[in-house]
């Protein structure tokens, strides 16, 4: 590592913080599981046939609530989207809360209620907790960690490294929705058209296309760093090319509009409510329409295809017939956007 401190890049999803985790934690820490490298370890129960997905995570965005969300719900959605992207089913949470001195009761009893609604909606139980609280100035009112886990579907084998050739690359729906909705908020923003976070669960989704299409190789919900990290990521931990077509990918326009006026480009624009799905072509078709057939996946698109030609590099077919090179985002793009 070239940086000699911590940045707030580290965090961003981008190259930093994936060289972070590979030169500090990755070697340190190692283990089979760890290897794994995806949202959530995939994990062999010792006396049984039961396999278990657990992942953790923390939330510090700003504003605590937001077009569409808060930090409450934000944090059971990302936690269980992580343990649901291994092709599990979650079941239980633990959540800890780190308070600053001085926040205000009744936002924190608000942040709780939301996070309890969104454990009930999304079918898991908050099981265990904890509560730390800093000097006021040492926070920005309240950070949450969560940790989930949940047993995977029988007969499903998916991780970052299966994607095959000629696999097809399907997204669950519009980019960039909860990047821009939480910028908006925070910097006072106006659009003709309110934006809203994507913020959902998509276990519901996951189960819906894992029972139509079971032999799905990958799944990733691109949140930071966007669509371009999470294929820059499966590209690489699967020794694959990936070509994805613009004119394919689903943007709304009040988002394109946001993102052209602040210079974005959408596939680096975190998400936390869409879905990626790499599945044999021959099962495309189907696994597009259980997505369509879902509330959450009505905007479904096929927007690309795994290669055997440059691996590890994503390439985006242009409108006018080019290509060009979909980098993993380097620094910080959203500031505190999860």
């Amino acid at each position: 590592m070239k940086e000699h401190v911590i940045r707030m890049a580290h965090g961003a999803g981008g190259k930093m913080m994936n060289d972070l985790i590979r030169d500090v934690f990755a070697t340190p820490l190692d283990n089979p599981y760890l290897r794994q490298m995806a949202d959530s370890a995939v994990t062999q129960y010792p006396v049984s046939d039961i396999r278990l997905a657990i992942s953790t995570d923390s939330f510090t965005v700003r504003p605590l609530f937001f077009p569409g969300g808060d930090i409450g719900s934000l944090a059971v959605h990302g936690t269980v989207n992580d343990v649901a992207m291994s092709g599990a089913r979650p079941l239980w949470l633990t959540a800890g809360f780190i308070l600053e001195e001085g926040l205000e009761l009744d936002v924190l009893e608000r942040v709780v209620r939301s996070m309890a609604e969104a454990a009930h909606a999304a079918g898991v139980q908050v099981v265990a907790g904890d509560t730390k609280v800093v000097e006021r100035g040492h926070g920005d009112g309240v950070y949450v960690n969560t940790a989930g886990v949940g047993v995977v579907m029988e007969g499903v084998e998916i991780g970052p490294d299966r994607a095959r050739s000629g696999d097809a690359v399907l997204l669950s729906g519009a980019l960039g929705d909860h990047g821009i909705a939480v910028l908006s908020k925070r910097e006072g923003l106006e659009f003709e058209t309110e934006l809203l976070s994507d913020s959902a669960a998509l276990n519901g989704l996951v189960e819906a296309l894992l029972t139509t299409v079971p032999r799905t190789h990958c799944l990733r919900d691109p949140t930071r760093g966007g669509l371009a990290a999470a294929l820059n990521e499966l590209a690489g931990a699967s020794g694959v090319g990936i070509e994805i077509e613009e004119t394919a990918l689903p943007v709304r326009p009040a988002v394109a509009a946001a993102c052209e006026m602040l210079g974005f480009d959408p596939l680096t624009v975190a998400n936390e409510g869409k879905l990626i799905a790499f599945v044999p072509p021959e099962e495309a078709e189907e696994a597009l329409a259980a997505l369509r057939d879902h509330p959450l996946g009505r905007e479904a698109a096929r927007i690309g295809v795994v290669t055997e030609e440059h691996a590890g590099m994503v390439l985006a077919r242009t409108p006018i017939g080019g290509r060009r090179v979909v980098d993993m985002p380097l620094g910080e793009l959203l500031p505190r956007i999860c």
